[in-house]
C-alpha cells in the first residue's frame, strides 16, 4: 500500500481510506535519521534542501539504494523522511497540522506521521499534496473520519502551498498486527515520519527488500482492476478523470517497481527511479512505464489511458506479479 493509494488504487487521500502501495521486512531499532517523535516545535529551523547531495547520509542511509548501512548492518530499508528535510515553505503547514490533530483527536490519538514528498524534502509548492497517517488507540469511527475530513478541508483552504491534503486513519492494533507486518507495518516503519506521539516503529522489525514484502504490498493489483473499470465508467468531468489517471499511474509504477525490488536490492519512492529500476529487467515495457510515471505527476483527462491500464498493462502486470511473488494475503476488514 506506497506511496500510498486506497483500496481501489486510484485515490490516494481519503480520511480513513486504505493506502495501497507499501510493505516491507525486518527491523529492530531503526536508525534511519528521522529525528525523534514529538520534538520541541516539531521542526528544525534550517532550510533543508532534500538531501540529494551524495550517496551516503550521516545517519547511514545509502541514497543510491534506500538501504540503511549504519553500524555495518547493511541490507535493511532505511526510513526515508525526516522533519529536518521539510522545506521552509511547508513548515507553517506542518505546524498547523500538528496543532489541529492534537486538538481534534486529543485522547483518541496514539501517534501521527507524515509521509510522501513533504517529509522527503522533495515537495513542490502548489503542486504537492500533504499526506498524513494517524494511528488511533482504537479502530477509527465515523466521527473520527469526519474530523479528519474537516482537517483536510481546512488545511487545503488555508495553505496554497499544497494541492490537497489526505489523512489515513488506522487503529494501533491493526498497524502492529501480524497480518499487516509487511504492509502497513513496513509503511509506518520505513515511509512514515513521526510528528506526534510515541513512534510505532520502535515496536516493529527492520525490513529488507524481499519477495514477501513485494507480495504483501502490491500483490493485489488484480483486485483493483475491476474497481478501476467501474470508476472510469462512472467518472464525469475532467477533474475526476485526471484524479483517476494520477492514482492508477502511481499504483502501476509502484507495483512494477516492487515486482523487481528483490532483484534490484533496494528501495526508492521516486516514481522516475522506480520506472528505471523496472526497465532493467523488463526492457520491452520500459518506455511504457516511463510514460506512466510522467502521467503520475502530470495526469491527463483521457479515458483511453485508463482503458490501456485496465485492459493491457494492468492485466499483464497483475499476472506477472502473481507468478513471481504470489497474491497478497486477504484482509478480513477489506471488501
Amino acid at each position: 500500500m506506497s506511496g500510498t493509494d486506497n483500496t481501489n488504487g486510484l485515490d490516494e487521500t481519503n480520511a480513513g481510506g486504505r493506502k495501497g502501495n507499501t510493505g516491507g521486512p525486518d527491523r529492530a531499532g531503526e536508525t534511519g535519521g528521522t529525528g525523534g517523535t514529538d520534538r520541541a516545535g516539531g521542526l528544525n529551523d534550517r532550510n533543508a534542501t532534500g538531501d540529494t547531495g551524495g550517496p551516503d547520509r550521516a545517519d547511514g542511509m545509502d541514497r543510491t539504494s534506500g538501504l540503511d548501512r549504519a553500524g555495518g548492518t547493511g541490507g535493511y530499508i532505511g526510513r526515508e523522511g525526516s522533519l529536518d528535510l521539510v522545506r521552509a515553505e511547508f513548515r507553517p503547514l506542518v505546524s498547523a497540522l500538528r496543532d489541529q490533530v492534537a486538538e481534534r483527536f486529543a485522547g483518541r490519538l496514539h501517534s501521527a506521521y507524515l509521509y510522501g514528498s513533504v517529509p522527503r524534502g522533495t515537495a513542490l509548492a502548489g503542486r504537492s499534496d500533504l499526506d498524513v497517517l494517524l494511528a488511533l488507540r482504537t479502530d477509527p469511527t465515523e466521527a473520527d473520519r469526519a474530523e479528519a475530513r474537516a482537517v483536510e478541508t481546512e488545511l487545503d483552504a488555508a495553505f496554497d502551498v499544497i494541492d490537497g491534503a489526505g489523512i489515513l486513519l488506522f487503529g494501533r492494533d491493526v498497524l502492529l498486527s501480524d497480518l499487516e507486518r509487511h504492509d502497513l507495518g513496513w509503511f509506518v516503519a520505513c515511509l512514515c515520519t513521526p510528528l506526534l506521539g510515541a513512534d510505532l516503529a520502535e515496536l516493529l522489525p527492520r525490513y529488507r527488500p524481499t519477495s514477501l514484502l513485494a507480495r504483501e504490498t502490491n500483490g493485489d493489483l488484480g483486485d483493483a482492476l475491476p474497481r478501476w473499470r467501474r470508476a472510469a465508467a462512472e467518472a464525469t468531468g475532467d477533474a475526476r478523470l485526471r484524479a483517476l489517471v494520477r492514482g492508477a499511474s502511481r499504483k502501476l509504477v509502484r507495483t512494477a517497481f516492487t515486482l523487481v525490488m528483490p532483484r534490484y536490492g533496494g528501495w526508492t519512492s521516486d516514481l522516475t527511479e522506480q520506472a528505471e529500476a523496472f526497465a532493467r529487467y523488463y526492457p520491452e515495457r520500459a518506455e511504457e512505464l516511463r510514460k506512466i510515471a510522467a502521467l503520475a505527476g502530470n495526469p491527463v483527462a483521457d479515458r483511453d489511458v485508463l482503458t490501456m491500464y485496465t485492459e493491457d498493462l494492468g492485466p499483464w502486470l497483475a499476472a506477472e506479479y502473481l507468478t513471481v511473488h504470489g497474491a497478497k494475503s486477504p484482509r478480513p476488514y477489506e471488501s
